[in-house]
């Protein structure tokens, strides 16, 4: 996995050169917990997700990139939010710079157990209440605050 650098509304962030097309899954637990790994690329707490390949739909995205990196089958339920936002960039380094393409879907667990993969160092079930205590990005964390409202309407930004 490529090293990665997030900017966020940062004056001094190169310019975006693609964009493409990404998922995150908000996934809960009967208990309420939410799933997240420790990227492996850049070190942060997120949620499981990634890039949409050609001849997938978006659903198997969802469902393929939460199994590969944290061991966990899921079933796509809903929309959390589309996630634009032209101020975040991420940088990797063999020089393509991301503007932020993000649909954040809501997902079930169906079975599976939890494993840690090349794009991870951990993963686990994280109580709401320790999600402060995390080393999480601002848009993650944006992510988050709107799966747990459990809205019906997507959050269009």
């Amino acid at each position: 996995m490529s090293h990665r650098t997030d900017y966020f509304n940062d004056p001094a962030a190169p310019k975006a050169n693609s964009i493409v097309p990404a998922v995150t899954a908000f996934i809960l637990n009967d208990s309420g917990d939410v799933l997240l790994e420790r990227r492996s690329d850049n070190g942060r707490w997120g949620m499981p997700g990634g890039v949409q390949e050609i001849g997938e739909d978006i659903a198997a995205t969802v469902v393929r990139e939460v199994l590969e990196e944290t061991g966990i089958h899921v079933e796509v339920v809903g929309l959390v939010g589309v996630f634009t936002d032209p101020g975040h960039v991420i940088a990797f380094a063999d020089g393509e710079v991301r503007q932020e393409f993000s649909l954040c879907f809501r997902a079930r667990p169906v079975g599976g157990e939890i494993k840690v993969s090349s794009e991870s160092f951990a993963v686990r079930w994280t109580p709401k209440a320790e999600l402060h205590s995390l080393d999480i990005s601002p848009t993650t964390r944006r992510r988050l605050e709107q799966g747990f409202q459990d809205s019906e309407v997507p959050l269009i930004s």
